[in-house]
């Protein structure tokens, strides 16, 4: 890749300030791919600078300017998506399907979605004898994960755009090349220089600074909730906007009535899918507890189903973890479940058998789960599945509702049964009998993960600042 070893800053490849590098791993080698660049607080300045004065222009493009700018934008990314999905399958470990089925199409509908909402979208209404008007918020700080990197790098710079504001990306350094890739895009479609600013690093070297750093107004955040907590304490001082979406510990209720064969299978997959590195996946399966062994073996040849092996093979379901921190994380918490009394039913510490090499991990599911046991309260991030037994609806209720998290959440059986349970779910998400994502659907959480919302004309809200003009009307 040409522009490993450089920033876009200003319209422009840069030289970094510094000379700090790191590997970018493959996960299924556990050889490197590449190094990169790593920024730090000068570099955070100079991109911080570029889209401060952009942003004076770019905030007084007209809507047909940014429809257009956004039609370019989607042109050449359409053209590169299977170099995207490609990149990303390699630096965080999904299967090359995946990466070209959802991944990298995920950012597609992402500026998509952003451009039909921007073609009707009200930035200015009459309330008695006041304009108001909704105006960019300014320069915006977003740092991304790396589980779905180009999900979320899409669903804050496409409304940013679409806005007018300008900004800073912060990817995850673990896997930075899809950003990189989505730079050169941003380039090749005539993003006005400074409007869009790409800075490597860490979190200490570029998060941290990025987010005080005075001259920002917004910082749109994605990942753990303990690194959000630390983004909006950066953030304080200097009172910007701060928006968070972290962590996830979602229930998925299954109702008595559910065929119990096809939803736990479905589920099973689905929430293996990404090797379960999903902010909402429904790792908390609550079934009838009267019916907790069969649900259990049901789940356990569901998951014996689940292909785990090289990205690259069509026959594989689910890849690697993304690193070797990672993968550390999630055997220390499997040796939790088991040394808390939990049931392995399949899966359990240590590699699939013949994959020494690579990141990977057994899927693993858990029965006879009570809700205060650690792998039901802390989020696992792998191919691990908890069943947790109750006795009532309300009871399901209760269970899904006792966690610091409230992102996302399930609900399997009937439908009246499950519109009513949905309503008293505690998280930003519900669910209903399969139903998948919804682009134009908000999406953010309750609670620890985290705050405001992105995806379609909610994700607008939040790059855009109210403004009352008093007596426009008289």
């Amino acid at each position: 890749m040409e522009h490993v070893k450089q920033f876009y800053i200003g319209g422009q490849w840069v030289a970094p300030l510094t000379d700090k590098t790191i590997d970018v791993i493959n996960p299924a080698t556990e050889q490197p791919i590449t190094s990169i660049a790593m920024g730090g607080a000068e570099d955070v300045d100079a991109a911080v600078a570029a889209a401060r004065a952009a942003f004076e222009t770019f905030s007084q493009t007209s809507r047909q300017e940014r429809l257009d700018l956004l039609d370019s934008v989607i042109a050449v990314y359409s053209r590169r998506l299977d170099e995207l999905a490609d990149i990303i399958s390699q630096e965080m470990g999904a299967p090359l399907s995946l990466a070209q089925a959802a991944q990298a199409l995920a950012g597609l509908g992402h500026l998509g979605t952003a451009r039909a909402v921007l073609a009707d979208f009200e930035f200015e209404s009459q309330i008695g004898g006041s304009l108001v008007v909704r105006e960019p918020v300014g320069v915006c700080g977003l740092i991304t994960p790396w589980n779905w990197p180009l999900n979320q790098i899409a669903c804050k710079v496409a409304p940013a755009l679409a806005t007018g504001c300008t900004m800073v990306l912060k990817p995850s350094e673990v896997a930075p090349l899809n950003a990189i890739l989505f730079a050169e895009i941003m380039d090749e479609a005539g993003v006005p220089a400074g409007v869009f600013n790409l800075v490597n690093g860490d979190g200490l070297g570029v998060g941290a600074p990025l987010s005080a750093h005075p001259d920002l107004d917004m910082v749109s955040f994605t990942g753990s909730t303990r690194a959000g907590i630390e983004v909006a304490r950066a953030a304080a001082p200097t009172v910007k906007r701060v928006t968070q979406e972290l962590g996830g510990k979602s229930a998925n209720i299954i109702l008595d009535g559910a065929d119990l064969q096809t939803v736990i299978t479905r589920d099973m997959a689905n929430m293996c899918t990404n090797s379960g590195q999903s902010c909402n996946a429904p790792t908390r399966m609550l079934v009838p507890a009267a019916r907790m062994d069969e649900a259990a073996a049901i789940a356990a040849e569901a998951a014996a189903g689940i292909v785990v092996g090289d990205p690259r093979e069509a026959t594989t379901t689910i890849g690697p973890v993304v690193s070797a921190t990672q993968y550390g994380r999630i055997q220390q918490l499997i040796e939790k479940g088991v040394g808390e009394g939990a049931k392995v039913e399949v899966g359990g510490p240590g590699k699939p058998d013949g994959l020494e090499t690579g990141y990977y991990v057994r899927p693993t599911v858990f029965s006879h789960v009570s809700n205060d046991m650690t792998i039901a309260r802390e989020e696992i991030f792998g191919p691990v599945l908890v069943l947790i037994g109750y006795e009532d609806d309300d009871d399901a209720v209760r269970i899904a509702n006792d966690t610091v998290y409230g992102l996302s959440g399930y609900i399997s059986g009937d439908t009246d049964r499950a519109r009513a349970m949905a309503r008293r779910i505690r998280s930003g998400n519900v669910h209903l009998n399969g139903a998948g994502p919804d682009f134009n659907a908000p999406f953010g959480g309750y609670g620890h993960s985290g705050n405001g919302r992105e995806w379609g004309a909610f994700g607008f809200e939040e790059y855009l600042e109210t403004k009352a003009i008093l007596g426009y009307g008289a």
